[in-house]
């Protein structure tokens, strides 16, 4: 079987069974942001090396993003058929995972920060922007086509889990964060 099947270059793309849209429908916008977001959480993995402690963690969410952008390329009528299906505790997950590594460094941030500190922080802070886009396009395909709760939740909290990881490298790095400004709508203004 090759890779190229030539059935694309009228600008239209084949969806989880088995209907076409055009290839800037919002389904296939919401799977591109996915996909790149898993791209750049590979990027992260390769970045932080083999041993890394977060390598199963990471490895767990790029698998989970697999099944999310299935179910995202199905319509709502059909995912009933859809194999591969999702873990409904995804977004539980991310906050235990996300509470994990704040106790560990220490500190919430009640602040916003500037990304960077660091080629694999500053990737955590890429990842967790994209996380952000491929959030804002669900709730756009949601609105035409229901989106299963697990996802939107999922992709909200892995944005979460992303920002903390990015502050947990400056962290183990003995970095600095440079912040911006506090959270002043969490301090009540």
């Amino acid at each position: 079987m090759r890779i190229y099947t030539r059935s694309g270059d009228g600008g239209r793309t084949g969806i989880h069974g088995g209907g076409r849209v055009e290839k800037d429908d919002v389904r296939i916008e919401t799977n591109g942001a996915l996909d790149e977001l898993n791209a750049h959480i590979g990027l992260l993995r390769a970045l932080l090396g083999d041993g890394h402690e977060w390598q199963g963690m990471l490895k767990r969410v790029q698998e989970a993003l697999m099944a999310v952008m299935s179910q995202v390329a199905t319509p709502a009528e059909l995912r009933g058929r859809n194999p591969n299906v999702l873990d409904e505790g995804l977004d539980v997950w991310c906050e235990r995972e996300i509470d994990r590594l704040e106790r560990e460094m220490g500190q919430p941030s009640g602040c916003f920060v500037l990304p960077g500190g660091g080629v694999a922080a500053a990737q955590c802070h890429v990842a967790r922007t994209v996380a952000r886009r491929a959030e804002r396009r669900l709730w756009t395909l949601n609105r035409e086509d229901e989106v299963p709760g697990v996802v939107l939740r999922f992709v909200n909290r892995l944005s979460d889990l992303l920002f903390v990881m990015a502050r947990c490298e400056v962290a183990k790095g003995g970095g600095e964060e440079e912040r911006w400004k506090d959270f002043l709508y969490k301090k009540g203004m």
